[in-house]
């Protein structure tokens, strides 16, 4: 049997001891890791609210696509959106004042598709609807209706236009959105000028807007998530030359 010296014995009890307070101590002071609400995050919430907008204007911009989904007012007119953006392209459905129709961009040429109920009203012939219903009917550069939705189907456009927050930028606190992906959300203007929930895990994405004036809501998910768009064919196709029948 070995024989432990007194001082020795009580020197490791000492150690221990002190070891314990110590972990102890860093537990209380770190509250286990509760108590810090960017413990495990990108580090994003910890910035003032002009930085945390600045990195989520140049995360959106670098990502080559992103879903985009919820209600856009303008001009009196509410547009609800479900739209699939990316560079070169989108594609998607927009509904207002009832009617629904989908968009597809692919490049420049930009399409318009819906049923026959959507065209009822439109100039020309009485069979005007009927050949149009369900075809893609090609939208001319020039017509007014090509400068009024192309801008749904194009990525850098739209979030230019939606991304902004009016008046002075403040941070509003920690949140988290459907999925339950943290966010920082940042306001303008207290809120009056709108607010921005932006991801705490990975790439510091917006993820919900809340437009200044009552003017929607959008969310945005899919970030990043490829996707194809392609010109539908020939056969269900419809190009009426320089100006669509007024709808």
């Amino acid at each position: 049997m070995t024989v432990i010296p007194q001082g020795r014995t009580r020197r490791s009890v000492l150690v221990t001891a002190s070891c314990a307070l110590a972990v102890t101590g860093a537990m209380v002071l770190s509250g286990c890791g509760g108590d810090d609400p960017d413990a495990g995050t990108n580090g994003v919430g910890k910035l003032p609210a002009a930085k945390i907008q600045a990195k989520t204007r140049a995360a959106a911009d670098a990502a080559p696509a992103v879903r985009l989904s919820g209600t856009v007012v303008t001009s009196g007119r509410t547009y609800r959106l479900d739209m699939q953006l990316k560079a070169d392209g989108g594609t998607g459905s927009v509904t207002s004042q009832g009617a629904t129709f989908k968009l597809l961009r692919v490049g420049r040429e930009l399409y318009l598709k819906a049923d026959a109920d959507f065209w009822s009203h439109a100039d020309g012939s009485d069979g005007t609807p009927g050949k149009l219903d369900g075809k893609y009917v090609k939208v001319p550069q020039r017509d007014p209706a090509y400068k009024k939705f192309s801008g749904f189907t194009d990525k850098d456009v739209l979030l230019d236009g939606l991304l902004t927050l009016h008046g002075a930028l403040a941070t509003d606190g920690h949140h988290a959105d459907q999925s339950g992906t943290r966010t920082i959300r940042i306001t303008g203007d207290n809120g009056a000028g709108g607010t921005l929930d932006v991801s705490l895990q990975g790439t510091p994405y917006p993820l919900r807007l809340v437009r200044a004036g009552d003017a929607g809501t959008l969310r945005f998910s899919d970030w990043g998530k490829n996707f194809t768009v392609e010109e539908p064919a020939t056969s269900e196709t419809v190009d009426y030359g320089r100006q669509l029948p007024t709808s």
